[in-house]
């Protein structure tokens, strides 16, 4: 059996981030990586669909420790994997993976003060490790399953139906008449990707979302130096959603309105604001979508996209039936309707043989998990790049790490959890429907102290740097 110091369960984004922060601030420490696919970048590999890319901007996307060198604030998924594939190169973190490792159960011994986890190897044969620190870097989604879209009837549809996360390999839609049945932020991507080879791409959405264009190479810093011109526009860019997002909390009317104008004047004028691009709820109730250089409004301008606004009423060989009577021609539906939520992805992780109910658990400081030892989680932000929150985490876990290890301390778990007391908040506070149905999943949040959600990096980062992390924490 391999004992090491740290293992980390993943080796996409967050993993990889956390691999770093452990090998320079924990240089002692011996750590591996398992992964059950066969290659680095998580999402980014794993998704196929057509013209993947991020919904947030490479400069605070990406590591802190590796600027984003190619100029533009959002990203395809073949950039991020280049990008990716140096930074385990470069930094030697490619030699500490271990790929086709599939964990099924981690278990935390308190006699032994450490963790063992049963896994599957390339082979299929069962193997074991022990560690003293785990840290769950596997997102938030079931990469097994997707989440079942309800669409009456969709059984009678002739063609195709295609689920962006299994998106078919070299699947042909040229002059296809393709309907996209949702409106979040890969609907949003789809719908300019799909437009270009497609007949005609209609996003079919029960209601609205907000969406705003941006410049995708907004900064022109040729007269600093490049590394000097980077940290800069990353530090820009943090402010800047801090900002953007506040504002929208606190003046959700004006803010609302604003994007909603912005919208207008992206559309042309056979296509009318309402009913199709005023959402009923307030910005960053759910994520606001940014579409890189218009390119969203831009297939509508050209006709080869339109939204419709309605609620089916039944799909048919041919297409889809709403409520309203008005039927929308098809050839492939392409179901974008959310993700199926999973924890810690979907390992039994359990305390002396006593099985952990994640979604029953408080998290402490959005890393840690309540009375679980030695067991952290990456977590981004619902309101800014899920890097940054993943990285305030890893730094949190390496400071405390290097804290216990001078008092002599072996393990760390939360706990003194009064629920009553400190309420309760989801991990994830969106409304969209993936996200409400799935978050009992997730661990719960509270009103205060350790326990609250995170919105706000920059304090966030404080409290991992020099802020006070023994609050909330039994030490042994």
């Amino acid at each position: 059996m391999e004992e090491l110091d740290v293992i980390i369960v993943g080796a996409g984004i967050s993993g990889i981030n956390t691999a770093y922060r452990v090998q320079t601030e924990l240089p002692s420490s011996r750590y591996l990586i398992l992964d059950a696919r066969g290659e680095i970048g998580g999402t980014w590999s794993f998704f196929r669909y057509p013209g993947l890319r991020s919904d947030s901007d490479l400069y605070t996307f990406g590591f802190p420790w590796k600027p984003w060198k190619q100029g533009k604030l959002i990203a395809t998924a073949p950039l991020i994997m280049d990008y990716l594939s140096e930074a385990v190169s470069e930094t030697g973190i490619d030699q500490h993976i271990r790929f086709k490792h599939h964990i099924t159960a981690a278990n935390w011994s308190n006699k032994e003060q450490k963790w063992q986890l049963t896994a599957t190897d390339p082979n299929g044969d069962t193997v074991y490790f022990k560690c003293k620190f785990i840290v769950m870097g596997t997102g938030y989604y079931d990469y097994k399953k997707s989440l079942p879209a309800s669409i009456p009837e969709i059984e009678n549809f002739a063609g195709p139906v295609i689920h962006p996360q299994f998106w078919p390999e070299n699947f042909d839609y040229s002059g296809k008449k393709i309907i996209i049945v949702g409106s979040g932020a890969t609907a949003i991507t789809l719908l300019p990707n799909l437009a270009d080879k497609a007949a005609h791409v209609t996003m079919l959405q029960r209601s609205p979302t907000y969406i705003m264009k941006i410049e995708n190479n907004p900064y022109k810093w040729d007269f600093l130096p490049q590394d000097l011109a980077i940290r800069l526009i990353r530090l820009l860019q943090i402010i800047i959603g801090i900002i953007f997002y506040h504002v929208c909390r606190l003046f959700p009317g004006w803010a609302g309105t604003k994007l909603q104008q912005a919208a207008a004047k992206q559309l042309p004028e056979t296509v009318p604001l309402d009913p199709h691009f005023i959402p009923r709820y307030k910005p960053w109730d759910q994520r606001v979508c940014f579409t890189p250089n218009g390119d969203f409004f831009e297939a509508i301008r050209n006709s080869k996209a339109s939204v419709e606004t309605g609620t089916i009423r039944q799909v048919v060989e041919d297409g889809v039936i709403l409520q309203s009577g008005e039927k929308l021609q098809a050839d492939i539906i392409v179901t974008a309707t959310g993700l199926k939520m999973q924890a810690m992805g979907g390992i039994r992780i359990s305390v002396d043989n006593e099985k952990i109910d994640i979604g029953e658990k408080y998290a402490w400081n959005n890393t840690m998990i309540q009375d679980v030892p030695n067991f952290f989680f990456m977590v981004g932000y619902i309101n800014a790049s899920w890097t940054l929150g993943a990285d305030a985490s890893a730094r949190m876990l390496c400071r405390l790490v290097k804290n216990m290890q001078a008092r002599g301390q072996r393990s760390a778990v939360p706990g003194g959890v009064d629920a009553k007391k400190i309420g309760y908040r989801p991990l994830l506070a969106l409304t969209s429907t993936y996200v409400v149905q799935g978050g009992s999943e997730l661990p719960k949040c509270g009103n205060s102290g350790p326990w609250v959600p995170r919105t706000n990096y920059l304090l966030d980062l404080y409290k991992a740097v020099i802020g006070n992390i023994d609050n909330g924490l039994i030490f042994a």
